[in-house]
């Protein structure tokens, strides 16, 4: 029997290469998001080759990560995890497979939230939003105070009853809030904006009760974040988880794991504060009485010495010493004041000896001539010239008649 072969039969190469056609150049297929479990892994010196497969193993493909790709993925496959990955369909003609040319590599599922809470936590520390250089310290005595959280929560509750065992009167601004599901982020910072508005809180709280990480995920929203990270006052969280801290708290300026440990930090008790205040007092007392104690004894102290030291006979000894210097300051004074005394008369004596008008007083002139000179030998005057006589008793004026030499 024979058999007659078509004229449209394929090579194997053909429709191989048909098939590589069709996959390869297929829009949705040059890049494509799958995602799996990986069943094996392997590594060799042109890349990582691995398999992905649907969690009940119905279905599988390959897959290659070449090593110039393998420093650029977020995560490496490893046996047993699930991924996400990135890429676009290859036909190996040789082989008559395909397999997937790897990308990028996320994780899937709860690994994938981490790594993007990560992502962002890592761009908010660098931003410099958890430095606890930011920090404000918590007022002491907060008169008005703000909460946000959900008014049919439990932590409401909580609070309200913790703050009015801790400070009964203390002024509460409730700012209700939805603290769970997709539209928690946009209701928290409507909440922390409406507090902002009215200005009068002096610190913020932002609560909620316990609940499960997905519960928990409006807290590590970058919104929530950036409302408490820009809000004009202090705020403390209070949310009831007690493993990793949310973004929100590394953010807030004080952090407790429950809503009533939030109260309980924002304000003291006055129970306490009256304890304390009365334990001072007991203190000032103690500190004054060993105070007047320790001078009472100082000042008997130095009683005692006056009384050793008889100061009543010092002073009458001081007394007679000083009188004897007083009666040596003036004998020694006034035998000085008699020397000077002679002197001054010695001086006046000398001066009216050498006073001219005393000597005048005895009958003696001077002789001036025009120039005022004194005239002391006739040769120094002239016929016709004329003299002024100082007299003791005024002057007169004479002519030179006659020159004896």
């Amino acid at each position: 029997m024979s058999y007659l072969i078509p004229d449209t039969a394929l090579s194997i190469a053909g429709l191989t290469d048909y098939i590589r056609l069709l996959l390869e150049q297929d829009e949705q297929l040059r890049q494509v998001w799958v995602t799996g479990e990986v069943s094996s892994a392997n590594q060799h010196r042109s890349g990582l080759f691995f398999t992905l497969q649907d969690p009940d193993g119905s279905a599988a493909i390959k897959c290659v990560v070449w090593n110039s790709q393998l420093t650029k993925l977020a995560q490496i496959p490893i046996r047993g995890e699930q991924i996400i990955i990135l890429g676009n369909i290859r036909v190996y003609p040789q082989r008559g497979e395909y397999q997937l040319t790897v990308w990028q590599v996320l994780p899937a599922g709860v690994g994938l939230q981490a790594l993007r809470y990560q992502q962002l936590k890592n761009r908010l520390q660098e931003e410099g939003l958890f430095d606890v250089e930011r920090k404000r310290s918590l007022p002491i005595h907060p008169q008005i105070i703000a909460v946000v959280t959900s008014p049919t929560a439990a932590a409401w509750g909580d609070i309200q009853k913790t703050l009015k065992q801790r400070y009964p009167g203390l002024h509460v601004l409730f700012s209700p809030a939805t603290v769970q599901g997709e539209q928690a982020p946009a209701s928290i910072v409507k909440a922390i904006a409406r507090v902002e508005r009215d200005n009068r809180a002096q610190v913020l709280i932002l609560s909620r009760g316990g609940g499960s990480v997905e519960e928990l995920a409006c807290f590590n929203d970058e919104r929530v974040v950036r409302a408490v990270a820009d809000c004009p006052i202090p705020v403390i969280t209070g949310i009831g988880h007690q493993r990793d801290e949310s973004l929100v708290d590394l953010t807030a300026d004080a952090c407790v794991h429950t809503p009533t440990a939030a109260a309980e930090l924002v304000v003291p008790a006055l129970a306490e504060l009256y304890a304390e205040h009365q334990e001072r007092i007991a203190v000032l007392h103690d500190t004054m009485r060993i105070e007047m104690q320790t001078a009472g004894n100082k000042l008997q102290g130095m009683r005692d010495r006056l009384h050793r030291l008889r100061l009543d006979r010092q002073v009458q000894q001081e007394v007679l010493n000083l009188s004897w210097k007083r009666q040596q300051l003036i004998q020694v004074t006034t035998g000085r004041l008699q020397q000077a005394t002679q002197h001054v008369e010695l001086l006046r004596q000398k001066l009216t000896t050498l006073d001219p008008q005393a000597v005048l007083q005895r009958g003696y002139a001077v002789v001036k001539q025009e120039n005022g000179a004194i005239a002391r030998s006739a040769t120094e005057l002239e016929l016709g010239q004329e003299l002024s006589i100082q007299l003791a008793q005024g002057k007169v004026k004479v002519k030179i008649t006659e020159v004896n030499g």
